[in-house]
This record gives C-alpha cells, sequence and structure tokens, in this order.
C-alpha cells in the first residue's frame, strides 16, 4: 500500500482574508448559520425556509457551488457544577455524560473556476506566472465574489436564518481548537493521524462508510420541503419534520451531510438536454428505457421553459463512522432505514468515496466528480437540505432545567426574563393547565425551585399538599390547618416596630371589614374614617409602649379601653360607629375565642424576607369564616413584597384555591393582580387541571388567561375530542396544537419522564421533557405512600430531609 504526505496532495494554496483559496484557482467564502429547531415549525414554515434558500440559490451567477455540510457528532453533557443548591447538585450528576447529538451547519460557497479546454496555449502551465487563473488574481473578480456572496448570506438573514461569516482563525484553528478544515479531515480527533482508503475508507481509528445520493434514478418520484412525522401525528392533527430531517437529527449516529448544489448556465444547460432528447428519440425505437430517458428529458425542458426553473447540478453524500468495527453493521442499518425514510434506494458508495470524501474539505468542493452530480430545480434540490437542527443551549441562561425532547440533554430555558426582551411577551404571568397524572405537580415544583434557586420569592397557594416537601427541603414556611397546629398569622406585626404605610393599614383595614361584615353587607363612610383613625391611634401607642406586642389581641385591648375614650372625647355617636357591635363581632378572633389563634401569631413573623412560602389550605378551602380570612391575609403578604421589594424577582402561584379564592369574592383582586404584577418585576401563575373550570369560569377567561402571555399544557391527551375549545379559548395556532397533542406519544423507551408544552405569547412553542434526578423525584412525589416513608426515614434520622432523600435515592441507585 502506497503513503503519502498529505501536504503533497492538499487542494487548499492559502487564506486570503476570510476567503479559502484553492491550487486550481477556486475561491471560496464559510458560513455558519443556525436552524430552526426541530418539531417546532408547521408546514407553511418549511415551506418558507425551502423558498428562503430556493431564493439565494437563484441569484447566483453559473459557476457557483453552495456547499451545505451538516456535522451530527456523538457527545456527552457536561454539567457547570456551578451551584451550591442540593437538588441542582443532584441533577448535574443525573445527567452527566448525558448523550446527545451535536450540530453544526456551514455552508460553503465557491466560485468555481471552469477552465479553458486544453488546447489553448494560454492555459498552458509553462506560460502561467501562478498556479491561479489569470482572472482570478484580478482585485474587480474578488470583490465581485465577494458582493455575490454578502447577496446571498443577506437573502438567508432576511428569511429568518441566522448567518455568520467564517473567520480566518475559525479555518485554521490553533494547538487547542482544530479549526473546520482539520474538523473535516480529521473527524474532530484533536492531532494528525492516517487517512486510508483501501480495502475501506478509515480516518484515524474510525471505520467510515459512506453513502451517496447522485442518481436521479435512486431518489423518489416526489419530493416536498416537509414531512409528517408519525410518532408525533394524530388522527386529526399533523407533526411535520423537514424532508431531509431522517438524515440530520433524526439519524443517531456520528455523521456529516453533505449537500452539493451547483448553479449552471441555463441557455447551455437546456441546448445540451435538448441534444440529449434529440439522440434518445433516435435510439428510441431500439429500446424502451431509452424512449422513457427521451419522454423525461422532454418534461425537465418543458416545465424548465414554461416555469422558468432554473437548472441546477447537485450531488448528496453521507459521510458515518463508529471507533467500534463491530458496529459497522449497525451503523449500515441505521443509514438504510433513514434512507429508506425518504423513500430512497441506499448506495454504498466504495470506488469514489476517495474522491467525494476529498471534495468534502472546506474550499475544495470544485473537486466533487461532475459524474456524481444529476440534473434537477434548484425547488427539488432544496428539498433534500436539512432545514432543522436539534434544540439551541444557551450557556449561562437563567431559566428551568428542561431536556431535548429527543434524548434528555438538559437545556436552561427561559420563559421570562429573555423573552420579554425579544418581545415575544408583554407580561411574565402563566396559565398551567394539565389534568390529573399529566406531570403537573413534578413541573410546577420544578419550576419554582429553579425560580428559587435564583433568588426569587415565591408565596404558593395550594390544596393539596404538592410543595410540602420542596418547601420543607428549602427551609420555608409551610402554613396549613390542622387542629392541634392550626394555622396562624400577625398581619399587625410591623418588622423593627416600624409604622405601617397607607397599603398596609388599607390592607388591615380591608381584612378588619371582612371579619365585621357579611359578603352583601356594605359599610358606611363613618365606620371606614373609624377604623382608619383607630389604626393611627393603635400604632402611635405601640411607639409610645414598646412593652406591648403587635397582634390582635392587643389591638382589640386597645379598642376596648383606649380608643373607646378617644371617640367619647371626639363626640362620635353610635351611629357613626358602633363599637360594641364591632368588638362583639370581632370577640371569636380574641384570646379565649374560638379563632384566637388566626391573627396573633407570634413566629414566622418574617414574611416580608421569608423568599419560600406555601399556605396549604385544602382543610379549610370550604370555611366560610377562616378561608375569606386566609386569603385575604396571603394577598396582603404578596402585595407587601411586590411593592417593597425592589428590584427583586417575585412569584405567586395559585394552584386550584383559585377556584374557592374567585367564588369568596376575590375574582376582582385576581384581575387587578394579573394586570399590575409585571409592573412590579413579578409574575402570576395560575394552575388548574379541569377543562371545564376554564370554560365556565369567566374570572379565568379574562383576568386570567387574557394576561398570561406563557401558556404551559401538560397531557391533553384525556381531552383530544374536545380540544377545539381549549384551542380557540386559549388562542393557540393549530402548529401549536398539533405540539400539545403529540406530547408523550413516543417517549424515549427506559426514561421516566413527562413532556410539556410551553408557548411564549403564540410566537414561540416548544415540547421539552421533564425529566428530573431521583432525589428531586422523591422532593416532588404526591404519591401518598412514597410520601410516607420518606416521612418516617427523616424522623428517623432526626428530621434531617435531606440525608433521608440522599439515602433512599442511593437504594435505588
Amino acid at each position: 500500500m502506497s503513503t503519502k504526505e498529505l501536504k503533497d496532495l492538499f487542494p487548499l494554496w492559502k487564506i486570503e482574508g476570510e476567503a479559502l483559496l484553492a491550487r486550481h484557482g477556486d475561491a471560496t467564502l464559510g458560513y455558519r448559520i443556525s436552524l430552526p429547531e426541530l418539531f417546532t415549525l408547521s408546514d407553511e414554515d418549511y415551506r418558507h425556509y425551502h423558498q428562503t434558500w430556493v431564493k439565494a440559490i437563484r441569484m447566483l451567477p453559473p459557476g457557483y457551488i453552495v456547499h451545505k455540510q451538516d456535522y451530527f457528532t456523538e457527545a456527552g453533557y457536561r454539567p457547570p457544577f456551578a451551584s451550591d443548591a442540593y437538588l441542582s447538585h443532584c441533577s448535574d450528576r443525573f445527567f452527566f455524560e448525558r448523550p446527545y447529538l451535536d450540530h453544526r451547519c456551514m455552508v460553503w460557497l465557491t466560485r468555481r473556476y471552469a477552465g479553458k479546454p486544453l488546447a489553448s496555449s494560454a492555459m498552458s502551465g509553462l506560460l502561467r506566472k501562478s498556479l491561479a487563473p489569470p482572472e482570478m488574481m484580478e482585485p474587480k473578480a474578488m470583490e465581485s465574489f465577494r458582493d455575490t456572496a454578502g447577496q446571498f448570506a443577506r437573502i438567508l438573514q432576511d428569511g429568518g436564518l441566522s448567518v455568520q461569516s467564517v473567520s480566518a482563525d475559525a479555518l485554521t484553528g490553533d494547538r487547542k481548537h482544530p479549526g473546520h478544515i482539520a474538523d473535516y479531515l480529521y473527524l474532530g480527533q484533536p492531532g494528525l493521524c492516517d487517512i486510508t482508503f483501501k480495502p475501506d475508507l478509515k480516518i484515524g481509528p474510525y471505520h467510515c462508510l459512506l453513502y451517496t445520493l447522485a442518481d436521479a434514478g435512486d431518489l423518489p418520484l416526489h419530493c416536498q420541503p416537509e414531512n409528517r412525522y408519525e410518532p408525533y401525528s394524530t388522527g386529526r392533527t399533523d407533526c411535520f419534520t423537514g424532508f431531509a430531517s431522517s438524515l440530520g437529527a433524526l439519524l443517531p449516529c456520528n455523521h456529516i451531510y453533505n449537500q452539493y448544489i451547483v448553479t449552471t448556465d441555463t441557455r447551455e444547460t437546456l441546448k445540451r438536454l435538448e441534444s440529449k432528447r434529440i439522440k434518445l428519440q433516435s435510439l428510441s425505437a431500439y429500446s424502451r428505457e431509452n424512449a422513457i430517458a427521451r419522454d423525461a428529458t422532454a418534461d425537465f425542458l418543458n416545465e424548465a421553459i414554461s416555469e422558468s426553473r432554473q437548472p441546477v447540478k447537485v450531488h448528496y453524500h453521507l459521510l458515518a463512522w463508529t471507533d467500534e468495527k463491530k458496529q459497522v453493521k449497525e451503523l449500515r442499518n441505521l443509514i438504510a432505514s433513514a434512507l429508506a425514510k425518504l423513500d430512497t434506494t441506499p448506495r454504498l458508495e466504495i470506488l469514489g468515496a476517495p474522491q467525494l470524501y476529498w471534495a468534502g474539505i472546506p474550499g475544495n468542493a470544485g473537486s466533487l466528480p461532475d459524474n456524481e452530480t444529476f440534473d434537477t430545480f434548484a425547488e427539488q434540490a432544496c428539498c433534500f437540505l436539512v432545514q432543522d437542527a436539534n434544540y439551541k443551549h444557551h450557556p449561562g441562561a437563567k431559566g428551568i432545567r428542561l431536556g431535548d425532547r429527543l434524548t434528555g440533554r438538559p437545556l436552561e430555558v427561559d420563559i421570562s426574563d429573555a423573552p420579554m426582551k425579544r418581545g415575544l411577551i408583554t407580561n411574565r404571568n402563566k396559565f398551567i393547565l394539565g389534568p390529573s397524572g399529566s406531570g403537573k405537580s413534578f413541573f410546577t415544583n420544578h419550576m419554582v425551585r429553579a425560580y428559587y434557586e435564583q433568588g426569587t420569592h415565591i408565596v404558593l397557594v395550594d390544596v393539596g399538599h404538592s410543595y410540602q416537601g420542596l418547601c420543607h427541603l428549602v427551609g420555608g414556611y409551610y402554613f396549613t390547618y390542622r387542629e392541634e397546629e392550626p394555622i396562624r398569622f400577625n398581619p399587625f406585626y410591623m418588622e423593627n416596630r416600624e409604622a405601617p404605610g397607607t397599603e398596609k393599614k388599607e390592607s388591615i383595614k380591608t381584612l378588619l371589614l371582612a371579619l365585621w361584615k357579611k359578603g352583601d353587607e356594605a359599610y358606611t363612610r363613618s365606620e371606614y374614617v373609624a377604623l382608619s383613625n383607630a389604626l393611627t391611634h393603635y400604632y402611635t401607642y405601640l411607639a409610645a409602649h414598646p412593652g406591648v406586642f403587635p397582634c390582635f389581641d392587643s389591638f382589640y385591648e386597645f379598642l376596648e379601653i383606649e380608643y373607646a375614650d378617644i371617640l367619647k372625647s371626639e363626640g362620635v355617636k353610635e351611629k357613626d360607629f358602633d363599637m360594641a357591635n364591632f368588638l362583639y363581632v370581632l370577640r371569636p378572633y380574641y384570646q379565649g375565642g374560638e379563632f384566637d389563634f388566626l391573627l396573633n401569631a407570634r413566629e414566622n413573623l418574617d414574611l416580608l424576607q421569608q423568599r419560600f412560602i406555601v399556605f396549604e389550605l385544602d382543610n379549610i378551602k370550604d370555611h366560610p369564616i377562616l378561608f375569606p380570612v386566609v386569603t385575604i391575609i396571603i394577598m396582603e403578604i404578596f402585595i407587601a413584597k411586590m411593592r417593597r421589594l425592589k428590584g427583586v424577582r417575585k412569584m405567586i402561584l395559585i394552584e386550584e384555591a383559585w377556584k374557592a379564592i374567585a367564588r369568596e369574592g376575590m375574582a376582582e383582586y385576581i384581575r387587578y393582580l394579573f394586570k399590575t404584577v409585571r409592573k412590579f418585576y413579578g409574575e402570576a401563575v395560575v394552575v388548574t387541571q379541569e377543562v371545564e373550570d376554564i370554560i365556565s369560569s369567566p374570572v379565568v377567561k379574562q383576568a386570567i388567561i387574557n394576561n398570561s402571555d406563557t401558556k404551559i399544557l401538560l397531557d391533553q391527551s384525556k381531552y383530544r375530542n374536545k380540544f377545539d375549545d381549549i384551542q380557540a379559548l386559549l388562542g393557540l395556532t393549530d402548529k401549536e396544537k398539533a405540539q400539545v397533542l403529540s406530547i408523550n406519544r413516543a417517549n424515549e423507551a427506559g426514561r421516566l419522564y413527562k413532556e410539556v408544552f410551553i408557548s411564549l405569547g403564540g410566537q414561540e412553542s416548544k415540547v421539552y421533557r421533564t425529566e428530573v434526578s431521583y432525589e428531586e423525584y422523591l422532593t416532588y412525589t404526591t404519591e401518598e405512600s412514597e410520601k410516607m416513608a420518606l416521612q418516617q426515614l427523616t424522623d428517623r434520622l432526626g428530621g434531617d430531609l435531606q440525608r433521608a432523600i440522599s439515602a433512599l435515592a442511593s437504594e435505588r441507585t
């Protein structure tokens, strides 16, 4: 076997500016393209991007080659391990080395030098002053090429693609990071390695297979920009991928998909094909194949002329590799299956593999053998371009850790700040819909935990003990009602015994009036003024008596003794303010009364500074006295956070309790909250599970949905037949409907997770995995048996919940 040095055969001459110059005179400029994400586009979106590529190719003069090169390489997720938070660290360990396909899309635009015939003495190497053709050395020629390339890139950008020029440094690389040229030559391996062409193509330790689509007879009769993706489609909805996606992100192996489109002189091409048709006409009597070829050529010419189509030459090939020889057979099966999905005939290239591999070097597209190309139109040629890629990862983004739909690769998904800056949403409010068993509690736990670790103040209102584990783990306040330990508040308490502001006084007055008057009983202006004065005098009294603890008991005693005398001295009549009636009605909340515990708490008083507070209202949601009072206090707590904590993110999340809150006359507050919270760097989140609730409730429809730009839906398969009503109510597009109904239809076998749909202002929408570590699972679980087992172990370990979670997780692993 003969051995040659790469430097003696290398086809590239030098880099001038950002242009690659080949030894035979071709000039190439490179661009890195960011493709749209898989499973996020409709059929109309795919047609739009397809037409964008067609426009870009049609503007190129004859003699240009568009070499689109999509790299899909196996990688393992490397978490940052930057957070000290227990659950974040567990998540990092859980996803460490999670395999996924890394994608990179490069476009190399080459101006090809079509040399003159050998008979021309002007082309003699003896007389040439340079290896490069004289016309390519002219400054105007390079300037014209750069202008054309700029127009090509601009058309792609205007079509919605992100295009970045490739710099000279990125082409050559350095000692630590190989450039694009070395990256292709050695398939991403650091350093130099041997390249062997016989008996099989082998690059370093990699065994390579090269499959071609270079014969029109091997291609399907029909092609289009998009394909229906069956695993995620239903009988009523269609989920789409690009036509060639099976050769891209959906092919789970190391591979490079090379796509070449060569622009030609339309007149010369039609002239050549017309000559071919005449020859076939002469031979058609001798062979049926000739007659068929004649008719096909005639049809091509007719379409080119009648519809002004641009003929091009194209070639596609797939280079795949593995470092284990025993996996070559499996690799063959994978590629054959992927090609079969396009209705193409798999053709393993053996003799021509070295030449095609060589033509794949960035800047060397001009070496593509002409016999490996075939004639078609730009529209058909662009159908075989990869139009989509895996979900994008944005390192450093602050958001929720969700997973790529195909592999579960962790992604930091910002559904608040970044969408606001990009103009996708105008508020951070969220509406979450998920029936029982859909993973709704897991997702909301996961979301609020991520927000908490980023410094957000969170107030949760729940009716199902869904957040008990997370609250205890992070050391938050968990308010719930039990006979032996009833729920307690103290709305009169102020930090450092400072005087309350106007808003604080208003919230206390609202509470006192709610306790005093029935829901349909109005209060007079004089009663309102009397209560306002009472609060002013009370806090003045507290300032003068530091030994008196601020609570309802001391306020009641102040009214009974001090304020009664003040009213007498001011001549306030009983018809203007009936002190006796007021004290009598509020007597149950005073010391010794039935509800004396409610407003006299002496612990958990620093609610303004506490970042995680859960109000569990399951046991009192139907209580006619406790529930209205508690909800007013909750609202007062969040409003205090909203207005007093400047520059700090605030979130209030209301689970199924919103139904009871709305029933108790709190609808106006909910409307106010959803319209106002965005002005204070806050967000309101409502979670519900029943479709009938959102359809029948005017509060949800008018106050919540209309003021929630972010819609989050979990598995809606049980509502598939009546999802049209939900779609209309939430304002979902047909594409978003198809995405929602594709949830959990083809989950990866062997992994436990649920999928979630997130729509940002109706402009961007995706489906993600909600996959968590076992430690997170134990923290979030709502299964009674699992919660009891965890609680029992926690009790045996002296109340150390984190240690108990770690112990149970280690048993499983």
